[in-house]
């Protein structure tokens, strides 16, 4: 008797789609025939890694093989004295993507719910799926989470809050008293991810929540990842950070040796070059009003941003927009998949890509 293979396929993969993420530039030039590319796609920091990263890397590849450190106890250790929290209550991911997927398999089933905003980070609604658990989209508020109605969809099917600050595509913030009013209204049995990936950004214009807020919300989880500001984003190493059983979980469903060894190395020096990081966060901060500034001059309204992107209003299907900057030789992002079909995502670049961004996009108005 033939097996159907659907028939085995836990019922919430099936109406899954795939996260896209946005075009490799290796891709677009074998397509279209296009050299000397700029991605503005993927919210990467363009001075790349610092270079005490690299060459910690370097010392590093003499023992590949060598399995990693399954603890990774000394970039926790490192986490620990630079974020005042205890190691034990911080768990390593394969990016904090691999945060979130620990989250929902601990603790939702497809008796539960979860909570996340509209124009929200896109994975969000996929990992509660795949557990079969029900999302709750809730709409947003000048494109950011609206916690009051966030507070108001719970029931008692809820199981966890999912918010992003500053929120991925739209980088939109919440005030830190705001944050943590909504703390102390929410219900100590449902769980809240703060999901501070853009933080250091953030942290550099406006004062945001600290790692060490979960020792007073014991249903708080805060997680980071060194893929933005750091400039790691090929090496996929994030963390989280929560109270001792929720870790403590966390470290029982995760994969061992989840982060490899050149992470772990290239982490822990990236965390000491405060000078790497200042030079990126004021990169980011200057080249940031330069493009507000330009794109307000040719009409395009621009959603207020703390991270390292700008998405904005290109009066047109973004789609289109896309094609058009990519047939140019510039990768931005179309924010269709976020119900935001005439908004472009673009990546705060070096000061000549930005340069080339804006040529292109003058070009295209003019044609």
């Amino acid at each position: 008797m033939k097996s159907n293979i659907e028939d085995l396929l836990n019922s919430g993969i099936k109406q899954l789609v795939p996260y896209e993420p946005g075009k490799p530039i290796e891709d677009v030039e074998k397509d279209l025939g296009i050299k000397n590319i700029i991605k503005l796609a993927s919210n990467e920091n363009p001075l790349g890694p610092s270079p005490k990263a690299l060459q910690a890397i370097k010392t590093s590849l003499r023992d590949l093989n060598r399995y990693p450190d399954g603890n990774g106890s000394r970039l926790k250790e490192c986490l620990s004295k630079e974020h005042k929290v205890n190691a034990d209550s911080i768990t390593l991911g394969n990016g904090s993507n691999d945060i979130i997927e620990f989250i929902t398999r601990c603790f939702l089933s497809k008796e539960d719910n979860a909570i996340f905003s509209q124009h929200a980070f896109a994975v969000y609604p996929l990992v509660i799926q795949s557990m079969g658990a029900e999302g709750i989209e809730v709409p947003a508020t000048n494109w950011g989470h609206d916690l009051q109605l966030m507070k108001d969809s719970i029931n008692k099917k809820t199981r966890i809050i999912f918010i992003a600050n500053p929120n991925n595509p739209t980088g939109t913030f919440l005030e830190k008293p705001e944050l943590i009013k909504f703390l102390e209204e929410i219900p100590e049995n449902i769980l809240v991810l703060l999901d501070q990936a853009y933080f250091d950004y953030s942290n550099y214009e406006k004062e945001d929540i600290q790692l060490s807020l979960t020792e007073s919300f014991p249903n708080l989880i805060i997680s980071r990842t060194f893929s933005k500001a750091y400039g790691l984003a090929g090496l996929r190493i994030g963390y989280s950070v929560s109270s001792k059983k929720i870790s403590d979980y966390f470290n029982r469903i995760r994969q061992p040796f989840n982060v490899n060894s050149l992470a772990l190395k290239a982490a822990e020096y990236a965390l000491k070059d405060k000078e790497h990081l200042l030079n990126s966060l004021e990169l980011n901060k200057l080249e940031k009003e330069g493009l507000y500034k330009f794109l307000d001059s040719i009409g395009y309204e621009s959603i207020e941003s703390y991270a390292n992107f700008i998405c904005f209003d290109c009066k047109q299907n973004s789609k289109d927009l896309f094609m058009k900057l990519l047939q140019k030789g510039v990768i931005a992002r179309p924010m269709e998949v976020y119900n935001m079909p005439n908004h472009l995502r673009v990546t705060i670049g070096l000061v000549e890509e930005n340069k080339l961004f804006k040529d292109k996009l003058l070009s295209i108005i003019k044609e």
